[in-house]
């Protein structure tokens, strides 16, 4: 994901009646009738993107870790094409729109809500604890105790408060996401819900960004709202089998995405002459939707080799430290070694260090949150919470109900045993979904 602090200025349904049994479906997002299986494709294209960003962060900006020198400068003629890394931003909405409606299909509130918590929470207070500790030591940084503090929250761009990285605002884009799929999550997501969803969210960003009115630009993200519908509509594609208007959807999202990123590509932080910007930003915007259509018609499924895994579960933790990582270690390494040989030492350590941060502190401390999350939200359906002692179930909760499995990746679907929801028959052309059951 990009940043440098970069800012651009981001009926209640019918109630159902009872639905008849769910009707056998894809819910692993596998292409037309597939096994239950991780998308190591998604992974891959999650691990580009953050790879193209790094790129761009120390080759391909006008700024970068190298002493005050202009990256872009530095590297050149390499950079010609790392300027563009920072797009790799828009591949990652692309992804999240996809990945988000997959997860939380069938999911309850309360289960969407720990999800995004244990996936998110984890690795991000490490990297604002790191940034802190970085100011301490070098005085470099955003790391001020009142910088940092509301920074641990991921809400402070919404507080007005400075991000402690120039790579954070992009987390607060999917807040705004999330917090408008949670609407989706609410009501119970059906495929007719999505499809009203996205088509209201389209057109509101559109009157939005018309009438130039801040507040429901701030709510609706007109420049990067059409990454995010375009993503849920290629989930839906991936799930449900092609149709029209779905891909539809895809194309007025492909035009009014190339529509912002050219006047984004020439503004402040990117700085790309204009002479660079046409044709390439369509030429690789249009890319960045051609790739993600094929990943959703199944086109790209023999890229499953396991070690895409790995390499989508260091993709959060590679974006987080990477940009304020580089700097010290650029003072340290520059000028021993050559600026190629320092940025690829450098590439290296955030790697390592993302890998170790992966498996030393997301995986146990999303362990240790998840049931903590459980029982503090199933401690909502008691009318008088009761003192609960450790290890001693609740009376309202019995000792054998099972509890629904979260996914270990966005990638991962979750288990098609434990949808609530009804599921619409599979098909090349949906028929009317099945309401939902809430």
């Amino acid at each position: 994901m990009s940043s440098q602090n970069h800012q651009h200025s981001s009926e209640p349904p019918t109630p159902a009646p009872t639905p008849a049994p769910a009707q056998p479906g894809p819910t692993s997002p596998t292409s037309h009738g597939g096994g239950h299986r991780r998308l190591r494709e998604i992974d891959l294209l999650r691990f580009l993107a953050a790879l193209a960003v790094l790129l761009y962060h120390y080759t391909g900006t006008t700024g970068g870790p190298w002493d005050d020198h202009n990256a872009r400068e530095l590297f050149a003629p390499i950079s010609l094409a790392t300027q563009f890394g920072y797009l790799g931003v828009e591949l990652f909405f692309l992804i999240s729109g996809f990945v988000i409606l997959m997860s939380a299909w069938g999911r309850t509130m309360a289960e969407f809500t720990i999800s995004r918590i244990t996936r998110l929470y984890p690795a991000y207070w490490f990297a604002v604890l790191l940034i802190a500790a970085l100011y301490l030591t070098t005085g470099q940084g955003r790391g001020r105790p009142e910088n940092i503090i509301p920074n641990l929250t991921m809400f402070q761009q919404g507080m007005g408060v400075q991000n402690a990285s120039g790579v954070f605002w992009t987390l607060w884009i999917e807040m705004h996401f999330y917090a408008l799929i949670a609407i989706l999550v609410l009501t119970g997501i059906t495929y007719r819900r999505c499809i009203t969803f996205m088509a209201t969210w389209s057109v509101l960003a559109v009157f939005a960004q018309e009438t130039g009115a801040e507040p429901l630009q701030k709510l609706l993200i007109p420049e990067y709202a059409p990454y995010f519908v375009a993503g849920m509509a290629l989930y839906l594609i991936h799930r449900f089998g092609p149709t029209l208007l779905l891909w539809g959807f895809t194309a007025f999202s492909w035009a009014a995405s190339i529509r912002y990123a050219l006047p984004i590509a020439t503004d402040t932080p990117y700085n790309i002459p204009p002479s660079n910007a046409w044709p390439a930003i369509p030429i690789l915007i249009t890319l960045t939707y051609a790739v993600m259509a094929l990943a959703a018609t199944g086109k790209l499924r023999r890229l499953n080799w396991r070690g895409f895994a790995t390499l989508g579960l260091l993709t959060y933790p590679t974006y987080l430290i990477h940009y304020e990582l580089a700097p010290p270690l650029a003072d340290l390494l520059h000028p021993a070694l050559p600026h190629w040989a320092a940025t690829l030492a450098i590439t290296a350590t955030v790697l390592t260090t993302a890998y170790l941060v992966h498996r030393l502190i997301e995986r146990p401390l999303a362990a240790w949150l998840k049931p903590r999350l459980r029982d503090s939200f199933t401690r909502l359906n008691i009318t008088e919470p009761t003192r609960h002692h450790a290890g001693t179930p609740h009376r309202d909760t019995p000792r054998d109900k099972p509890q629904d499995p979260t996914p270990t990746s966005e990638t991962q679907p979750p288990d098609p045993t434990a949808e609530h929801h009804g599921q619409e028959p599979h098909g090349s052309t949906p028929s009317a979904p099945i309401g939902s059951t809430i």
